[in-house]
């Protein structure tokens, strides 16, 4: 996964690479529902090599990366001073 910042919105990527083809989903956090349903559209379009397996790949993958993130925010949540 990788990110980068453009007029103050992190966008970020999935790239699944398969033999010779390269496929990469670019999105911005918070899209990952619109991400999801690219992925799915994909999967249903007989023009590319994508497959369900390619989707499941890739939704895993992005899961994956949500969990992290949801980890790192309630280890520093547990750094801040409790409340009197």
């Amino acid at each position: 996964m990788r990110q980068n910042m453009r007029m103050g919105k992190l966008k970020r990527q999935l790239v699944l690479n398969k033999g010779a083809e390269k496929f990469i989903f670019r999105y911005e956090q918070g899209g990952e529902d619109e991400l999801l349903d690219a992925l799915v559209e994909q999967a249903k379009s007989e023009a590319t090599n994508f497959d369900w397996f390619d989707a499941a790949v890739l939704s895993f993958k992005l899961t994956q990366t949500l969990i992290g993130k949801a980890d790192d925010l309630l280890r520093s949540g547990n750094d801040a001073p409790a409340a009197p």
